[in-house]
This record gives C-alpha cells, structure tokens and sequence, in this order.
C-alpha cells in the first residue's frame, strides 16, 4: 500500500501528497502526516484516496467530538484542532489570490473566529422513512452520498437543536404522511426556534394534533411548507414571537421568516459587521452602495453611522424584507432600496445608480465579476475611492480581485479570513481594496 508525506489541505480539506509525479488527495489527512492510503478515483493527473492508516500522526489532531464524525457529511475538519482549522483557511485563502488572481493582499487581517460549538443556527436536514434502519431518519446526508446520516445529535447545532433530534424523528415517523415529509428547515433567532416542516401531502387532524403538542413540549414554533419556499406558513402556535437577530453594536434588530437568508453564525457575524463597518468607515454625508444587500445585514449598521445607503438584491421578497427592517429600525429616511440582478450589472445600469463615495459588495459563491468589470465604465461615474468585498468563495473573490487590481486601478490593501463555518473546509473572507 502506498506512503506519502501530507504536504497540505486543499479547498475541501483533503490532504494533499505526491506520488509519481501525480498529485493525491487523501480524505482525512494532515499535514505534516506520514500515512498509508488506497485512491479510490483515479485521473491522468490526480488521484483520490481515502486514508488507510497513520504511520506518523500531526501534533494537530484531535479526537472528533461528533460520534457520527466520518459517516455524516455535515463536518470535514473535525480531527483538526480549531486554532488550526483557522491557520489553513488563511492559507487557502492566500494561495487561491495569488495562485488564481496574481494577487496579494498588502496585510493580512487578523481571523475572525469563535466558539466552534453550537454556532449553527440555520440547518437543512433531510427526512427519510426507512424502516430497515429503524424508522425515520433526520439529518445530513453522509459523505459522498445521498443517503441520511442515522444522526443521535449534532454538536455545531446549539445543544438545544440538538437535543431535539430524536424526539422530532419519533414525532415525524409518526405521522401518517411519514415517508412525505423529505425535508425539516431550522431557523433559530434570539427568542424563538422554528422547524419548517416540506409536506408533499396533506396532514390529517391526528397529525396536526401531533405536531401542536410536539410545538408546545419543546417550547419551538413549527411551519408548514407544501410547496417552495414562499410557500412556508406559520401552523402553531400563532402567538410566537418573531424570528429575529441582532446587531447591538448598532442598535439592529432584523427580522425574517425562517426560509429567507440569514447568516447561520450569529456570532461571528456580529465580528464580520464589525469588521466590515471599521474597514469601510462610513461617514455621515456619505453615499454608499451595499450591493447583494439580502434583508439588510449590513445596510442598517451603515446606514446607522449616519450615511446615506442604497441597497442593492436580485430578490423582491428580500429587498420587501429589508425594507420592512429599515423603518422598524427607525432608518427608513437614510435607507434606499431596489431590486436589480447584479451578475447582469453594465455599465449603464451602474450609472443609473449615481456616483458612490465607497462601496459594500457581499454576493453569492459566483461572485461579482459584471459588477466589478462595470465599475468605472464609459458613461459611468467615478469608482468609490473604497470597497469592502466579503467573499464567500475565494476563487471568485481572486478573479474579482484580479480585475480591481490589474484593471480597475484598486490597490489591494488587505484580506482575511472569517470562520464561519468551523469544522468544514467552507472559507469565507473580506478584503479591503482603495483607490486615490
């Protein structure tokens, strides 16, 4: 059986070796590792291999917390200490700027990371009858497949959540619509838990008895979604109060519906607001674009600085939302919202928006490449002197930077990584770019 030196991770947190000039991916190594591996998928240039034994092991490893850790496929980093997982999150994001985009950021920032438990609140779990395991099955998938991982609890659910998955696994398997409920939403805000339970078919008044008392038990609030998400009504009980979460740095509170987008890690992006606001450093008599806005994370705490900000989201039912936040915040007056696809962004559609002083770009894992090659286009005003860039996905903030960089005249004056997601390879991050 092969042996290889562990030289790093990749983006999915596989560790990376060498062997005949090819480039091997081990599931479930470390760096530093001397282990004995078996590919299991093999291309002309690469290889995938799952880990067979640990002849050396990394001071760095650790024994995973989560019983299911290596069946489910909702964690990838378990076995690495914390502090590490943050360490190599950096790496990746630094070697993905200059290795895609010919970048480098002038400082690092300092890594914005916390309780690695319990940060969770927001999950999609599957449902599934399956009687030869016992019944029904509530959680994530397991790893490379599409089978429910048997999961007793889960540690990066708030103890709470996670508590409440067998009993709601003996409820669902007790309805008589069981093998038609494929999906359970949560979405815990500051004074309330909702489950959001996908039906393909009706409930019968058994099973809403059922549910009703399952709701009042556990003290959470169930919905009932029959078709896509806008779909999700609430069923019991009726007197809850909102979902909600809040930004008390800036005196926010924001409210949403459990199937709307939210960050799932309240805390860290309680630092990310933080972070993001200091680096942008609005100033009152400013104008400022937050663009991709969602419900308003951060339009509000701009907007609380005393600028005047306009937000930007491809989603009409989002851009409702974040308008409803703006005027129950008391920020209607500072506060503009539309609805516009951003990965279509022209120059004409830039211009329409009138002149920025800076500028917040937060998308989606595609990035924002129209919108950047926009910027500073014929007909178009003066580029913000600033912008903040929160990344989700560091090869599209790479190729975005590139363009900011190399095309836009932007100077490149720092990135880090926040941790938003411990335990998985996920690596988001922000990035300041100016320009004189």
């Amino acid at each position: 059986m092969p042996t290889g030196i562990i030289e790093s991770l990749d983006h999915e947190a596989r560790g990376i070796t060498r062997l005949d000039g090819k480039t091997i991916f081990v599931e479930g190594a470390l760096p530093g590792e001397c282990v004995e591996f078996e590919s299991y998928k093999r291309k002309p240039t690469y290889e995938v291999a799952r880990l067979q034994r640990i002849v050396r092991p990394s001071g760095n490893r650790v024994t995973p917390r989560c019983p299911h850790f290596g069946i489910c496929g909702g964690c990838s980093m378990q076995h690495l200490d914390p502090a590490a997982q943050v360490a190599v999150k950096q790496r990746v994001l630094e070697n993905t700027l200059w290795h895609l985009g010919r970048v480098r950021p002038a400082q690092l920032y300092p890594p914005i990371h916390g309780n690695p438990w319990g940060y969770r609140h927001r999950a999609r779990l599957t449902a599934r009858l399956v009687p030869g395991k016992g019944g029904m099955l509530l959680g994530f998938h397991e790893r490379r497949s599409s089978y429910v991982a048997d999961m007793h609890q889960c540690d990066i659910l708030p103890p709470h959540v996670s508590a409440l998955l067998m009993p709601l696994r003996a409820v669902l398997g007790g309805l008589s619509i069981a093998d038609r409920v494929p999906q359970v939403e949560i979405a815990v805000g500051e004074r309330v838990t909702a489950l959001v339970l996908r039906i393909l078919e009706p409930l019968t008044p058994v099973d809403e008895t059922r549910l009703r008392d399952f709701a009042d038990r556990h003290g959470v609030v169930i919905y009932l979604q029959p078709k896509g998400p806008a779909s999700a009504c609430r069923f019991h009980p009726a007197d809850a109060p909102a979902l909600s979460y809040t930004l008390p740095e800036f005196a926010v509170e924001h409210h949403f519906s459990p199937t709307e987008f939210t960050q799932v890690n309240h805390a860290i992006n309680r630092v990310l607001v933080r972070r993001a606001l200091r680096l942008l450093d609005p100033q009152p008599g400013e104008r400022i674009a937050d663009l991709f806005c969602g419900l308003g994370n951060f339009t509000l705490p701009i907007a609380r600085s005393g600028a005047t900000v306009v937000g930007i989201e491809g989603s009409a039912a989002l851009v409702r939302r974040a308008g409803e936040n703006a005027v129950a915040n008391g920020l209607a007056g500072r506060v503009d919202y539309a609805v516009a696809n951003l990965f279509e962004a022209t120059p004409a559609s830039l211009a329409a928006l009138g002149p920025f002083d800076k500028m917040l770009i937060d998308p989606p894992r595609e990035g924002a490449v129209e919108l950047v090659k926009a910027l500073g286009g014929e007909g178009t005003p003066p580029p913000p002197g600033r912008i903040v860039y929160v990344s989700c996905n560091p090869a599209t903030l790479a190729r975005d930077a590139a363009i900011l960089v190399s095309v836009k005249g932007y100077r490149f004056r720092g990135a880090g990584v926040i941790n938003m997601f411990p335990h998985t390879s996920h690596v988001e991050s922000i990035a300041l770019f100016e320009r004189d």
